[in-house]
């Protein structure tokens, strides 16, 4: 199952919502707490609509039709999504309205919004798209549900254009949460100085990105998406390596047609084993790349990831603020995403150029 990649839009904790520029001005973040750089809303909801959605909501719909805009497509024929947490500040919202009311006079407002699905169901109320639309909740795998529920939507014939997205964002209450079990490092650190650090934890981070699949390649594709394959808490590294050959293997490709990997890298010295060893062994003649440390981590991250691999791929430009080393290959052909949330759920995806 195959698709190509018409259109993109990410907003995240870098200015990436311009779809001309990448990644040329970095922003550089001091604390563990990555908030996105929002754009103006105006110009894509009604004033009086958009005071009563929640950040996220709002985020998703701009994405995703700055996604459209950018594919040339005005109706997609599939709306399908991943979310790990949903529109958590309404869940919050709401479970907070419980306590201090004692159960009674509820507003269903925040209820109603805190629903996983609720962003791909208000870009379809935007649209009036009556399409298949659906939203995969599957913590670390939730992305990586949508794009496989995508090829085979494509590949069955059931759609010609299909708006795939993700959307995750982050709290100060969950963030609080998540400090406590270990997620986020005690220190403030720099983000550039994320893959030098030695200690547990890492630095939190959200998102909102949308990619236009497609079954036919156009003036606007960007890249091609290969294939994808999940691996839930593999036993060691051979049981990684293996996976990766086998996916390889599916596409008729091998290690040496990887020019370039793009690893989920996030600073957790309890975890980031996994990618240098990856990366100093079966990928050692390839071009290293990381991309948390612009977005930090959450659940959908790797689809951070994939804006990353679809741009240098259709720009032949690699950022300076992603590479490992040296970049050791020009062109780029073949990409390889290696992303593991807590070292639970991997997953690895490999697109080409065009």
């Amino acid at each position: 199952m195959e698709a190509y990649i018409n259109g993109v839009s990410v907003i995240s904790p870098q200015n990436t919502f311009n779809t001309t520029d990448f990644l040329s001005e970095p922003v550089v973040h001091t604390n563990n707490y990555l908030q996105c750089i929002e754009p103006s809303y105006k110009e894509f909801l009604n004033p009086t609509l958009a005071r009563r959605m929640a950040r996220l909501i709002k985020m998703g719909i701009a994405a995703s039709n700055i996604c459209m805009k950018d594919a040339g497509v005005e109706m997609p024929d599939a709306i399908i999504t991943g979310s790990a947490l949903g529109c958590l500040e309404d869940t919050e919202k709401f479970l907070l309205a419980i306590i201090e009311n004692q159960e009674q006079f509820l507003t269903p407002t925040s209820f109603i919004q805190s629903t996983h699905n609720t962003v791909s169901a208000q870009i379809a109320l935007q649209l009036k798209c009556m399409n298949y639309n659906f939203t995969y909740v599957h913590k670390g795998f939730s992305f990586e549900s949508a794009l496989q529920d995508s090829l085979m939507t494509i590949a069955e014939g059931e759609a010609k254009n299909v708006l795939t997205g993700a959307h995750d964002e982050m709290t100060p209450k969950y963030y609080r949460v998540c400090d406590r079990i270990g997620y986020w490092k005690k220190e403030d650190i720099s983000t550039f100085d994320l893959i030098k650090s030695k200690t547990s934890g890492s630095i939190a981070g959200e998102g909102a990105a949308f990619f236009m699949l497609g079954k036919e390649q156009n003036d606007h594709s960007y890249a091609k998406l290969r294939g994808l394959k999940t691996i839930y808490k593999p036993d060691n590294n051979k049981a990684v390596e293996q996976n990766i050959h086998e996916l390889l293997s599916e596409k008729g490709l091998s290690i040496k047609n990887i020019d370039l990997v793009i690893y989920g890298i996030n600073g957790d010295s309890r975890y980031d084993h996994v990618y240098y060893d990856l990366k100093d062994e079966l990928f050692k003649d390839a071009t290293a790349c990381y991309f948390k440390h612009l977005c930090g981590e959450y659940q959908t991250a790797s689809s951070f990831a994939m804006w990353i691999a679809a741009m240098i791929l259709k720009t032949q430009t690699v950022p300076d603020a992603v590479v490992i080393g040296e970049n050791k290959h020009k062109p780029v052909k073949n990409i390889l995403i290696y992303n593991t949330f807590l070292n639970i759920d991997h997953s690895v995806f490999v697109l080409s150029q065009c």
